[in-house]
């Protein structure tokens, strides 16, 4: 297996992302080791927010949002998972798992952002972050949701979701920025569809990506049930502002969010809202909307003045 290092070539000139990057080394273990890239904006001692993207994205995705929060106050931490952005990516599908993302993922945020943080979270972000959540709860001071959940089997899926799987595995073409910007209302424009693409020259470089839709643990035998049924018992006693922001018009996961609001105790009485015109990447159709709602809990919480 190879793990393959971003080609800082092309990551010029990438509209709207003026940011600086930081680097942190990950054990991915069999003795691996590889550089996870990850964005950190406004004050380090303002409090930290967590931006964590899903698939096949990248840190990217949070250009927008970043200026908006950084303004409101808050230091923004977007990690690119391993296999995504300018992080390094292992070319075996096989050598990813779900175990393995959440460890990793762990690592940064032990070593970057250890206090408490606020969390906002959208597709396999949702499924990382909030495992993170209901295993350690009181690491959070609240959590903002759009276009994700946390699955235990049970076999039920959107066909969205299930066509998206099967794209993912056996598409001979899988064209990152194609995927994103049928994923959005709002359109993208070449330039950011090109800025999609730029982590994934190749086919080699995709292999997180093609392998991230096998990864949900729907049917009662994939690796995750056991350990999502247990993140629940934390997730569902999670006392503090949670919120969610989905999109109507996302096919994959659009209508999941009654699934969280329903059993999370600090969901209870939040403005809970569908967003209309917005598909699955909700941080480029609305931002502002997702700003917004971030900031709110954030002050709800007594965790942003």
């Amino acid at each position: 297996m190879q793990i393959i290092a971003h080609d800082p070539a092309r990551f010029t000139d990438l509209p709207d992302y003026p940011f600086a990057e930081n680097w942190l080394p990950i054990d991915l273990g069999d003795g691996l080791t590889a550089r996870m890239h990850y964005l950190d904006e406004g004050p380090k001692d303002a409090p930290p927010l967590l931006l964590f993207h899903g698939e096949p994205s990248w840190s990217y995705l949070y250009r927008k949002m970043i200026p908006l929060l950084v303004d409101a106050g808050f230091r923004c931490l977007a990690p690119d998972l391993i296999g995504f952005g300018k992080s390094n990516k292992p070319d075996d599908p096989s050598f990813y798992t779900y175990a393995r993302h959440v460890d990793w993922l762990k690592q940064w945020r032990n070593a970057v952002v250890p206090d408490i943080a606020g969390l906002f979270c959208q597709d396999w972000g949702g499924l990382l972050g909030l495992r993170m959540a209901g295993q350690e709860p009181g690491r959070f001071a609240f959590v903002v949701a759009s276009n994700t959940f946390l699955p235990t089997g049970g076999g039920k899926a959107s066909p969205g979701f299930l066509a998206w799987r099967e794209f993912a595995k056996s598409s001979p073409e899988f064209r990152i920025g194609g995927i994103m910007h049928r994923g959005c209302q709002s359109g993208l424009s070449p330039e950011e569809i090109a800025a999609y693409d730029a982590p994934f020259p190749d086919e080699a470089s995709k292999a997180g990506a093609r392998a991230f839709p096998q990864l949900v643990p729907i049917e009662d035998d994939k690796d995750g049930v056991a350990d999502n049924i247990a993140a629940w018992q934390g997730l569902a006693g999670f006392d503090k502002p949670f919120l969610t922001l989905f999109g109507e018009d996302d096919p994959v996961l659009g209508q999941t969010a009654p699934l969280l609001t329903s059993r999370i105790k600090g969901a209870a009485g939040q403005p809970h809202a569908m967003l209309p015109k917005c598909g699955h990447f909700s941080q480029e159709d609305h931002p502002r909307a997702l700003s917004d709602g971030v900031i709110a809990m954030a002050r709800k919480a007594g965790f942003l003045v």
